[in-house]
């Protein structure tokens, strides 16, 4: 799924206060502007897999994935906008492990994504790389604990990918006849830690799906048990559009179709369609990012898929990933060759992010940009309750509320909350348009009580766990904001999906931490969606 570098990190997200970063004017940067008939600067996967494995090769040769050559840092608080040696706000630093201390020998990452036991509550970090996958519990203080490994399926490989249904992860990698991995998760509840398992490839799977070889990223829909694999070779069936796997039962995946349409696809969402246009209410809808467009598709029957639209924007240069708000009005889309290739709106290298009208599915509008106050490369982007946690290479994680988009869609509201500079070589320069640093930034639920939800209340974040994986680093985020609200405070429960669960109406006198256990003891304020079952939610605590 991405490029290298070689270590495991571990840090928390706190403060009390909100720094002002400097705002980037992105007026210009209008929907008039924005509108494209097509992509002069795009390129292919091929050109970006040749510039990775350069850089990949200098980095070696200069000793960056080296044993012993980092060392593990304790747990630092940021302070002054420091934590240890990384610039931040409002995220401490709470552990650090390094590839090697987790069962790598190339000790060189690529992904990560997490699995809450839905029983117990246990936390586990899956930690992608190029030799296979290191699993890691996450304790409820922010430390980790390396439970064991599964090797890759054939060879190693920089690219992998890693997706979670219920208790299974599912595992591609762009090696070649590696097909997909699916792995029991409970097998990592009873490990011996002091001697973690190297789990079979063979004995230890429940299943592996072997109708294609490589694959590039894998999308998961848990509402429809689907596992769609992207990027697998082109001359297959799929032509390297969304290969689909039905996984009802893990234990005996089957071939559910391909979209195939629009050629490559680099990465997508599926989702179960909530938004306004009611023609597609309740339909599957997959928006894929196509290297040079955005492509949306209609997957509800899989034999018969149906484009409904495919939109490029000025400054398409390598369309790479992006994620749907919660009310599925609006997408988030990153590029991720436009920083280094100064295009359009990124021309300065600041890593933008395109804001998509999506209200008429077969007639989308770029309306606008948000830019960061530094220079990156932006990769993945997932949005949880009104934050998108941006996973930006060299700046690392960038936290953006962006839940003024009802009142302004244009992204100029957009506000940076919190970030965790991963790669502190480049800060004197204001950072580089390079391929180094974080690549994922996974949320989590945390162990707080809240069991699979995260509490919002009016601009104030509870505590919440998220990973951010880097190609040397590992992450573990916990972001709380202090910002009173004494009136009229109003609070969400969402699921990780950014789902709404509940509604908390004029919920008084926060303060200061407040958890689902003080809601659920005043019934009354409590709004619930009509999909929602209460029950649900409640027995999670």
């Amino acid at each position: 799924m991405k490029a290298s570098i070689a270590s495991v990190l571990l840090v928390a997200l706190a403060g009390s206060s909100v720094a002002q970063t400097q705002k980037i004017s992105t007026a210009k940067y209008n929907e008039d502007y924005l509108r494209a008939a097509n992509a002069p600067h795009a390129v292919g996967m091929g050109e970006v897999r040749q510039r990775k494995n350069a850089l990949h090769d200098r980095q070696a040769a200069a000793g960056v994935f080296d044993k012993d050559r980092y060392k593990i840092s304790a747990a630092t608080s940021c302070s002054d906008g420091k934590a240890g040696g990384y610039s931040c706000n409002n995220i401490d630093l709470l552990g650090f492990l390094r590839h090697q201390d987790v069962g790598s020998r190339t000790r060189v990452g690529n992904d990560i994504w997490g699995w809450t036991h839905s029983t117990s509550g246990r936390e586990f970090a899956l930690l992608g790389q190029t030799d296979g996958t290191a699993f890691v519990e996450v304790h409820a203080d922010g430390s980790l604990t390396y439970v064991g490994r599964l090797p890759t399926q054939t060879v190693a490989s920089s690219w992998r990918d890693i997706k979670v249904i219920g208790n299974f992860a599912y595992i591609g990698s762009e090696a070649p006849g590696h097909g997909l991995q699916i792995f029991d998760l409970t097998k990592l509840l009873n490990t011996d830690v002091k001697n973690p398992p190297t789990f079979s490839i063979r004995s230890d799977l429940a299943a592996h799906f072997s109708a294609f070889g490589n694959s590039h990223n894998l999308v998961a829909n848990e509402q429809t048990a689907l596992i769609a694999a992207v990027g697998t070779a082109y001359d297959l069936k799929c032509r390297a559009g969304l290969w689909m796997v039905d996984v009802s039962n893990p234990r005996q995946p089957q071939d559910a179709g391909c979209v195939a349409s629009d050629g490559y696809v680099h990465d997508a969402q599926c989702v179960i369609y909530r938004g306004p246009q009611k023609a597609f209410q309740g339909r599957e809808i997959c928006f894929n990012y196509n290297e040079d467009a955005l492509t949306i598709v209609d997957i509800s029957r899989r034999t018969m898929p149906r484009q409904l639209s495919r939109t490029t924007y000025n400054g398409a240069t390598y369309t790479h990933q992006g994620w749907v708000t919660e009310d599925h009005k609006y997408l988030l889309l990153d590029d991720e060759l436009d920083e280094q290739q100064k295009t359009g709106p990124a021309a300065d290298q600041h890593t933008t992010t395109y804001i998509v009208d999506i209200q008429d599915l077969e007639f989308p509008v770029f309306r606008g940009v948000y830019k960061s106050p530094v220079r990156s490369i932006d990769h993945n982007q997932y949005i949880v309750g009104g934050v998108s946690y941006q996973a930006n290479y060299g700046s690392g994680l960038r936290m953006v509320n962006v839940t003024s988009l009802a009142e302004d869609d244009t992204g100029a509201l957009f506000n940076e909350i919190g970030f965790f500079d991963v790669h502190p070589e480049d800060d004197e320069v204001g950072g580089e348009a390079q391929f180094f640093g974080a690549c994922v930034a996974a949320a989590m639920a945390s162990q707080g009580g809240l069991g699979n939800a995260l509490l919002i209340a009016a601009f104030q974040y509870t505590w919440k766990l998220g990973v951010l994986g880097s190609f040397w680093k590992l992450f573990v985020t916990a972001f709380h904001l202090a910002h009173a609200c004494t009136k009229g405070c109003d609070a969400r429960v969402h699921d990780l999906t950014s789902v709404l669960a509940a509604q908390i109406r004029a919920w008084a006198n926060v303060t200061k931490t407040r958890s689902w256990r003080d809601a659920r003891d005043n019934p009354s304020r409590i709004v619930w969606p009509a999909h929602f079952e209460k029950e649900e939610l409640a027995n999670m605590v």
